[in-house]
């Protein structure tokens, strides 16, 4: 039997609740459709809630902490070896369509960045070069979230095709002149935007695989909903503000919690403490908003979802009408969450809630995976490289340290594994936590803090109350402690088996 093909379709910072089969005030048919035609996963978790870490564990099957990429600004190491890597040797096409950030925007000597400035915009230079680029023979790139200044690499010389220079006007200094206060409608042609590009370009991936008789494994990688809140007409009216259920902070819920979170709530909080690189720490700011600011931001967020899911739908029915669809395994996640006003945040940060940690994971082949099924069975980012090379019935290199879930996707196994570990690594000593997180509880210690986080999920599942210093929950976090520290000690990769006593 020939090979499966691949499709990873990935959104970026998407909540798990934003899918229309389980939410009806959103509106995502194509995701819906992927919902009844394969397996959902409720509990699925990223490897880090922030984008670089999270990413490079997709396609390594390791941990933050072990393939390097370890924060923003950092990048994942030339010398690790990658999923398109194996799979090329097994004669697949591998490639990567829009987001990549795998590189951080700034280069150097000691640490080259091809994602960086000013290479970001040398279009000369992006016209010639297509791979190979961690285990993708052809990539085409795109950095930019919105009207990010960002803008350039393939998606700027196919916005030079179609538009001319003028394409700049929708973009910040120093590309363009678009105001960055400016939010929620985007002048941007909806013919013009990434999210369209991504879908033409994959679907020719797709046909140039498909004519040349090769497996592919292609990851179709959508920068929305992201933000900048910015989404073009005539998405932009799609939701009603005042028709969504916007969530917000309960009452004294953060009083239990480490200092961080509750200075999010001070207009204009003090992080100095927590200092230490010199750069910027992700969600260290406030989070207030006007109630009726947020309440638009979710309409705006809820529009980019939709927006993406239009064009995921182009994909799907490419593979429909190359008649592949039976043939190809297609896996739809996102790098991590994010928040619309859960627990009074914005965006992302350090505050591994299960808003931000976990994520939406649907995975659909007709005949293999069972179809409408919904399980809770736990899933990490770090699984996907290791479960496609079984799918792919290629061996498993010993230093990925993932879990094989081939047997769960096909229904065979109810779990493959009883935790998931995220990491959140953002300052060298002062900032860098780890979360465990089980069927029924969540636990979060940081490095060189007595102070933590302790959930019960099935009696609070909103996660208000923060158990880590209540005396009646003294037995069950020193368990939970253990757990962690045996899941951190089953992390360790092991690239050789012991062969001899000695």
């Amino acid at each position: 039997m020939p090979p499966p093909n691949v499709l990873l379709v990935t959104s970026d910072q998407q909540h798990h609740r934003t899918i229309g089969a389980f939410n009806p005030q959103i509106s995502t048919p194509s995701l819906d459709r992927l919902v009844r035609e394969g397996s959902t996963f409720s509990r699925a978790y990223c490897a880090d809630p922030t984008c670089t870490p999270t990413r490079a564990s997709i396609i390594t099957g390791r941990y933050p902490s072990q393939h390097g990429a370890w924060s923003l600004g950092t990048k994942l190491p030339e010398s690790e070896p990658t999923l398109g890597e194996y799979l090329q040797v097994a004669g697949y096409t591998t490639a990567l369509i829009g987001k990549a950030h795998f590189q951080p925007l700034v280069t150097t000597s000691e640490f080259p960045s091809l994602e960086a400035y000013p290479i970001l915009h040398d279009l000369d230079l992006w016209r010639r070069f297509h791979g190979p680029y961690y285990g993708f023979e052809h990539v085409e790139l795109v950095r930019n979230h919105t009207s990010e200044a960002h803008a350039g690499q393939h998606y700027a010389l196919w916005l030079e095709e179609r538009a001319g220079p003028e394409w700049r006007d929708h973009f910040q200094a120093p590309t363009g002149s678009w105001d960055p206060a400016r939010q929620h409608r985007w002048t941007l042609p909806e013919e013009l935007h990434y999210n369209a590009w991504i879908a033409e370009r994959t679907t020719a991936l797709i046909d140039r695989a498909v004519d040349a008789g090769r497996p592919f494994f292609a990851w179709a990688s959508f920068p929305d909903p992201h933000p900048p809140y910015l989404v073009p007409e005539p998405w932009d009216t799609m939701y009603d503000p005042g028709s969504l259920d916007v969530p917000e902070l309960a009452s004294g819920e953060h009083d239990r919690n480490p200092r961080h979170f509750g200075l999010t709530q001070e207009i204009d909080p003090d992080f100095s403490e927590w200092a230490e690189s010199g750069q910027p720490i992700q969600g260290f700011a406030s989070h207030l908003r006007d109630p009726e600011e947020r309440r638009r931001l979710v309409a705006t967020y809820y529009a980019m979802v939709s927006f993406t899911d239009h064009h995921i739908g182009r994909i799907l029915d490419h593979l429909d009408a190359a008649a592949i669809k039976e043939d190809t395994i297609v896996i739809f996640t996102t790098d991590h969450g994010h928040f619309y006003g859960q627990h009074g945040l914005q965006a992302k940060g350090p505050f591994l809630y299960e808003d931000l940690i976990r994520v939406p994971f649907i995975v659909r082949r007709p005949g293999r995976i069972p179809a409408g099924r919904v399980t809770s069975a736990i899933q990490s980012h770090v699984d996907i490289a290791p479960t496609v090379l079984a799918l792919a019935d290629m061996p498993i290199p010993r230093t990925m340290t993932g879990v094989d879930q081939r047997a769960v996707w096909e229904g065979n196994a109810e779990r493959a594994r009883d935790h998931a570990i995220v990491e959140f690594h953002h300052e060298p000593t002062t900032l860098n936590l780890r979360t465990y997180v089980d069927h029924t509880h969540k636990l979060t210690v940081y490095q060189g803090r007595t102070d933590g986080e302790l959930f019960d999920l099935v009696a609070d599942p909103d996660e208000r109350s923060n158990l880590w210093a209540a005396p009646e929950a003294a037995a069950l976090k020193s368990e939970l402690l253990l757990r962690l520290a045996w899941g951190e000690l089953a992390k360790e990769p092991m690239w050789m088996p012991r062969g001899s006593r000695a």
